[in-house]
């Protein structure tokens, strides 16, 4: 029994100090993209190990029109520029919904979670993940600013098969930079996010245009950081 628990303080210690290890890493991480381009993340790394092509190319903030900024915020997240990474308004009224409907089909979250899950995280549901999540949404927005995060969600998010970021998508799909979509385009592309690789073939769906359509409505309602 003493080896026994002597074996599980060490396991005990072993998985300690894989998990600040892990939070090292992420820090450190975040401090090199603070400033520098990302073109790498979790999502990108499974879909290239599963033998999957990945395209994507770095579009800074201001090289993103406004309009797929203003698409983002409304479609994704309303109050981004006002809370310090959680909407905590919103996560009560989706599990107000989910226990209404008895689906887990509301989310409720924010860009920076949605940021820091695509950077480190997988799509796999779990508490841990979830406290994951939490825990590197409050790293990302003690690190950067909104803007910089906002650049960074737009250019890591996924919007079809192995395409990667706002710039990718644009010519992917309108043969043309995401500095030069217009606001068709950009409720289009937003509004894809929450299925990517179905909508990539599927540009006539109905959910999908009615989704462009609200969120296109919205987009002058944002309020950009």
């Amino acid at each position: 029994m003493a080896s026994f628990g002597k074996f599980l303080k060490r396991l005990l210690l072993v998985l300690i100090l894989l998990v600040v290890a892990f939070h090292v890493l992420v820090a450190g991480l975040l401090l090199i993209w603070k400033t520098q381009p990302i073109n790498n993340s979790m999502f990108m790394l499974s879909h290239r190990l599963t033998g999957g092509t990945v395209t994507q190319t770095w579009a800074d903030y201001d090289a993103i029109a406004k309009s797929a900024k203003q698409a983002a915020i409304v479609s994704e997240d309303s109050t981004f520029s006002q809370h310090s990474g959680f909407d905590f308004k919103g996560i009560k009224a989706a599990r107000k919904k989910n226990e209404e409907t008895g689906k887990a089909s509301a989310g409720g979250s924010t860009i920076t979670q949605q940021l820091a899950k695509n950077l480190f995280l997988t799509s796999h549901r779990s508490y841990a993940r979830k406290g994951e999540e939490a825990i590197i949404t409050v790293m990302i927005e003690t690190l950067w600013d909104k803007q910089r995060i906002l650049a960074a969600y737009l250019n890591v998010a996924e919007f079809g098969n192995g395409i990667y970021g706002i710039d990718a998508a644009a010519h992917h799909y309108f043969d043309k930079s995401a500095a030069n979509l217009n606001r068709d385009e950009s409720a289009l592309l937003i509004s894809m996010l929450t299925n990517p690789k179905y909508y990539e073939d599927n540009q006539g769906d109905r959910r999908l245009r009615n989704k462009q359509s609200i969120v296109k409505k919205r987009m002058k309602n944002a309020v950009l950081p």
